[in-house]
This record gives structure tokens, C-alpha cells and sequence, in this order.
């Protein structure tokens, strides 16, 4: 295991201890990494970063299949944001057909994202343990039906079930998307393609936000914007059925391999034993991710009607133009962590979107607020645009469907109050606007949280773990891994046992 880089430690072992050594490696430019041979031995080593490349030529890695998943997977999430935003930027025509306070409507983006770790664990676990596809296809097919019924939802209560059942299935879409769309990327165009898919959700953003100013400003136009939503979702998951299974679940199955339920919750159980603080440590960080993108997201729209006083049209164009900037961030941000690193990317950027928050909540005209918006979630998206990829490293190989969903979704879990939580702050304190009037205080409720919340990334990210460029492409499916452990421990044994001899023949000799 000859090799010219510099020996480094090993991963420490323990909380304390990992965020330690984290925070040392976050101000030394080379990568501490995890070096193993074909024989399964390993050792530690530091490494110097990746030289940026062309794009272009990062494009170019990918083989045909490999761009047939990303695009897939791209438009299932895309479809996904689509969804959920076609709700938080039509609060005020909510509020006004179903004559309740935008606090009211909000609770429904509360138990939207309540429920979403509930479908994030269910079909994360269907998608590791029968494969992505028909779990993925079923998963998108059922959201675009419950978008069709929220519109026929005649009572308040009603919309609150309906869009309680809309979590629990949306909440399943982001892990088998996320899973398929990067399992086969190249490893030195992961950290581009990664800040490209997660703009899927910015995208859904502008995507409804120019749905929204198509249809008017009229409250029953909301209608109108769900059913092109539900029409996304349906289409997204028939468009999936037509390709075919995840490559390690067609070798699994073209190799003979029967996974029982018995392997699949053994090896399950394995993982958690080995890594629950891992974990732990993603829902946390996925928390304040979440924190950061709905208190400066969901209420926007609000925030430039009610307290900027702008009409329907100016606000949405505002918005179209912000989520622009958050594609342009997440893109670039993403695709620069491959050479800076995940934990730096997403460490300067958390910290740059707090020192523009003055520049994004002062602004009193559209042109002003579509310039402030741009920037400041350029560097929002920005940081997020490393998460999906950072999730898959940190991930067991294994459970790159359920690890990343679930901790993305437990997240939003934890933050599913945020809306409702800034709805019900700025309308209890208000501040005067540039005519003279009183207004609902969005602009300092949200920068204060979007302080808050960046603040919490920040710390969180330079004391976690980082993996960046770790091999998962050919780990099997959950349940396989019991029988290859076996084996390899075998073949390990029989490789001593060989060295033994040899050494013995020699000093016979």
C-alpha cells in the first residue's frame, strides 16, 4: 500500500473527539481521506484537493445513462418544489378564499413538512429494499392526486387533511430522487451535478412563482396552479416508469441474489449500532438547513405584498428573479465545494448571506428587492446546492435512499414551524412602510432567523465529518452487504493464513 502522500491519523473516534479534529481540517487545505485497496486493507492519508475543471468537460464524464437518471431525477424534484410552493406563494389567496389569517394557511405548510419524514422513511426504505423505480413511480403519482384533491377541498379542515396526506407521500420523493439522479455520477463532477439537482427545488420555485403570475392576482386562481402541479407530479412519475431499475439492484437481481426480509433488517440494524451518531449529527444539520431555506423562502412573496406594499405582479417577479439567483448559487456553490471542499463551501456561504440580510429586508422598490433577493439566495442555495452530495458521502453505501431522505426530511420535521412561526411574529409587530402606514414586520422577523439559522450551519458544519469523494458506486443493496461481509472476511482470513505460510517457508529456508 506504497503511496507518496503524507501519513495522516486516523478518524477520531467519539463526539468530542471528531469535532476537534474536524475543526483542525477545516483550516488545513489538504483532505484528511480514507484510503482502501483492493483487498479491503486501508490506511489514512492527506490528500490535496481536485484541480478545477472545465465544466464542460465535467458534462462530458457522463454517459447517456448516466444523464437519463440525473434528468429524471432533476424533474421528479423539480415536480417535488413545484408542489409544495404552488401553497406558500398563494397564502394571501388562500387566506382570502377560506377567510382564515395567513398564520391559519401556514399550518398547513406546518403539517406538510411534519409528515414528510413519516413518507421519507417509508419509501426510502421500499426504494433500498425492492429498488428506486416503482416505489418512486407510485410515490409521484399519488402527490399529483392529492394536489387534485386540495382543490376540491371544500372546508378549512378539509385542506388541512388533504395537505397532511400531501406531506407524508412528498416527503418520500427527495431520497430515491437524490439517490438515482447521483449513484452514478462520476466522482469528479459529483460536487456540479449535485449543485445543479438541488435547484430542482428553485426551479419548482420560479416554475410556480411564473405559474402564479400567469393565472392573476384573483383568489381563485390558486386553483388553476395546483392543477398544473398535480399535472408535473403524474407526468414525472410515469416518465420514471418508462426507464429502468437502479444499476446495483439490476446486478443484485442478474447475479442471483435473493434478499430476504431477515438480511435487509439485520444489516439495517448493523448500520444504526454502527452509525447512529452519524445520524444524529445529519438531522441536526439538515435542522438548521431547513431553518435557513423556509424563513427566508416561504414567506417572501408575503413579505413584499404586505409590507412592501407591491401588487401581485411585482412581488412575483421579485420572487421569480430571487429563486434565479438561488439556481445560479446552488450551481456554482456546489460545483466549487468539489475543489474547496463540502464543509467550506457551505461554511462561507451560511456566513455571506448574513451580512447582506440588511440589503434584503431594506429595499422598498421591486428592482431593489429583486436585486437583494438574488444575492442573498445565491449564497442560501448556495450552501444547499452542497447538500445532496454531502449527504450521499456521509451516507451508509447502502442506504443512499432512506439515509439522505430521512435526514433531510426528520430536519424539516423539526423546522416545519418555521412559516407558521414568522407568519405569527411579524403580524403581532409591525413597522412602518415608505407611504406612512403600519405593516406586518416580515423584513426583521425573517433576517433575524435567516441570522439565526446560518449562524447554526455554520458552527454545525466546520465541527461535523466530511467524506468528500468516497467511493459508493458499487456497495450493494441493503440486505447484500451481510453475505459480501462474510465473504470478504473469508477471503481476508485465507490471505493471512497465506502471508503465515509464506512467512514460515522463508525461515524454514
Amino acid at each position: 500500500m506504497a503511496t507518496s502522500n503524507e501519513p495522516a491519523d486516523p478518524l477520531a473516534k467519539g463526539i468530542i473527539a471528531t469535532a476537534k479534529q474536524s475543526w483542525g481540517d477545516l483550516f488545513r487545505w489538504k483532505q484528511r481521506v480514507i484510503v482502501t485497496n483492493e483487498l479491503g486493507e486501508t490506511h489514512t492519508e492527506w490528500q490535496s484537493p481536485e484541480k478545477l475543471k472545465n465544466p464542460i468537460s465535467l458534462f462530458m464524464q457522463l454517459s447517456a445513462r448516466d444523464w437519463t437518471y440525473f434528468l429524471v431525477g432533476l424533474f421528479a424534484w423539480t415536480a417535488d418544489a413545484f408542489d409544495f410552493h404552488a401553497l406558500a406563494i398563494q397564502t394571501v389567496k388562500l387566506s382570502n378564499y377560506y377567510d382564515r389569517t395567513k398564520t391559519d394557511i401556514s399550518t398547513a405548510i406546518t403539517l406538510t413538512l411534519l409528515l414528510r419524514s413519516v413518507g421519507a422513511g417509508t419509501f426510502g426504505l421500499l426504494g433500498d429494499r425492492f429498488g428506486r423505480k416503482w416505489p418512486m413511480v407510485a410515490n409521484l403519482i399519488l402527490l399529483g392526486l392529492l394536489q387534485i384533491a386540495t382543490i376540491y377541498s371544500a372546508t378549512f379542515e378539509q385542506f388541512l387533511a388533504v395537505r397532511s396526506l400531501f406531506g407524508l407521500f412528498m416527503g418520500g420523493v427527495y431520497g430515491n430522487a437524490v439517490a438515482m439522479a447521483l449513484e452514478n455520477c462520476p466522482t469528479e463532477a459529483r460536487g456540479l451535478m449535485s449543485g445543479i439537482l438541488q435547484q430542482g427545488y428553485a426551479l419548482g420555485y420560479v416554475l410556480a412563482a411564473c405559474a402564479n403570475l400567469g393565472v392573476g392576482g384573483e383568489t381563485e386562481t390558486w386553483k388553476i396552479v395546483f392543477w398544473i402541479a398535480a399535472g408535473l407530479s403524474i407526468a414525472a412519475g410515469i416518465l420514471r416508469s418508462f426507464f429502468p431499475e437502479s444499476k446495483q439492484f439490476r446486478e443484485a437481481k442478474a447475479a442471483g441474489h435473493h434478499i430476504s426480509a431477515g438480511d435487509f433488517w439485520t444489516e439495517t440494524k448493523l448500520m444504526l449500532a454502527k452509525d447512529w451518531r452519524m445520524c444524529v449529527y445529519c438531522v441536526i444539520l439538515m435542522t438548521g438547513f431547513n431553518y435557513y431555506a423556509h424563513s427566508s423562502q416561504d414567506s417572501y412573496t408575503t413579505f413584499m405584498l404586505e409590507s412592501k406594499e407591491l401588487p401581485n405582479d411585482a412581488a412575483t417577479r421579485a420572487s421569480i428573479l430571487m429563486n434565479t439567483g438561488a439556481c445560479f448559487g446552488g450551481t456554482i456553490i456546489g460545483y466549487l465545494s468539489q475543489f474547496i471542499g463540502r464543509r467550506r463551501a457551505i461554511v462561507g456561504a451560511a456566513l455571506i448571506s448574513c451580512c447582506l440580510v440588511p440589503a434584503w429586508i431594506l429595499p422598498t422598490t421591486e428592482s431593489g428587492l429583486s436585486a437583494s433577493g438574488f444575492m442573498i439566495q445565491f449564497f442560501v442555495q448556495g450552501a444547499w446546492g452542497v447538500v445532496p452530495i454531502h449527504l450521499n458521502e456521509l451516507s451508509p453505501p447502502a442506504y443512499r435512499s432512506t439515509f439522505p431522505g430521512l435526514a433531510y426530511q426528520l430536519g424539516n420535521m423539526v423546522s416545519s414551524p418555521a412559516a407558521q412561526i414568522v407568519n405569527a411574529i411579524a403580524e403581532s409587530h409591525f413597522v412602518t412602510s415608505s407611504s406612512g402606514k403600519l405593516v406586518d414586520g416580515y423584513g426583521p422577523t425573517m433576517g433575524i432567523f435567516l441570522v439565526i439559522a446560518a449562524l447554526g450551519i455554520a458552527v454545525t458544519a466546520a465541527l461535523g465529518p466530511e467524506k468528500r469523494g468516497r467511493a459508493f458506486e458499487h456497495a450493494g443493496p441493503a440486505g447484500a452487504n451481510i453475505h459480501q461481509d462474510v465473504e470478504k472476511a473469508v477471503d481476508l482470513a485465507s490471505l493471512a493464513d497465506s502471508k503465515i505460510n509464506v512467512a514460515a517457508e522463508v525461515e524454514r529456508r
